[in-house]
């Protein structure tokens, strides 16, 4: 059997960004797989905690049994596996800095966008200040470009995709705030646009009003 072929199993919840865009990267590559779907956060299924017991979370990728954990892990291991639709660039410097900004996003992005801003009973407009000024970098990397990754949707598209317009603006809309206004960030807003024009991302966003009920409450949780 080859190395690309068998069987592929993807653990996953349905609001979690970590595994929407492992989604998004085995539909772009066409590759076949069974989705199994958590009840989370707190029925996790002894599955997972098989699979995964260092962390017991999702995603988790099984590969002709080869298991993987960690979003950014796994969609390395993806694009490795099946050539076809890179994810990763080739050049090494490139693809250093694709890692470094996907490592930003999810370091970053979410600590400023998530955490700081929910915790941020009093002084939320200094939060949410914070939370643009990092936004900031991603609006100048993606100005003049179809996607971060170039022409074609790449590593820090999925990540930064599945973080930013399909999850944390969820949360913003939430609490009634324009975190990325359209005259402060018009490239993220043109970069969104185009993302949502992508098939296999349009697939994998989770239904709005439901992601929004979803978020407060994981924010509720998280104060």
């Amino acid at each position: 059997m080859a190395e690309n072929e068998g069987v592929v199993k993807l653990l996953g919840f349905w609001a979690s960004p970590f595994s929407r865009r492992v989604e998004m990267a085995l539909k772009l590559k066409g590759v076949p797989y069974e989705y199994l779907e958590e009840d989370l956060p707190n029925n996790k299924s002894p599955l997972l905690l098989e699979l995964n017991p260092v962390h017991k979370k999702v995603p988790v990728l099984v590969h002709n049994g080869k298991i993987l954990p960690e979003s950014h892990l796994i969609l390395e291991y993806i694009d490795k596996t099946w050539q076809s639709n890179p994810i990763l660039p080739q050049d090494p410097y490139q693809k250093s800095m694709a890692r470094f900004w996907a490592k930003f996003v999810d370091e970053q992005v979410i600590t400023l966008g998530f955490r700081s801003l929910v915790k941020a009973e009093k002084g939320r407009e200094v939060a949410i200040e914070e939370a643009r000024e990092i936004i900031m970098f991603l609006e100048k990397e993606v100005t003049g470009k179809d996607f971060f990754g170039g022409k074609t949707i790449g590593f820090v598209d999925m990540v930064a995709g599945s973080i930013i317009p399909f999850c944390l603006a969820r949360l913003w809309e939430g609490m009634g705030i324009d975190m990325i206004p359209e005259e402060k960030f018009p490239e993220l807003n043109r970069w969104i646009k185009r993302l949502s024009e992508i098939e296999t991302v349009r697939e994998c966003i989770p239904h709005r009003e439901k992601h929004i009920q979803h978020m407060m409450k994981v924010a509720e949780r998280y104060k």
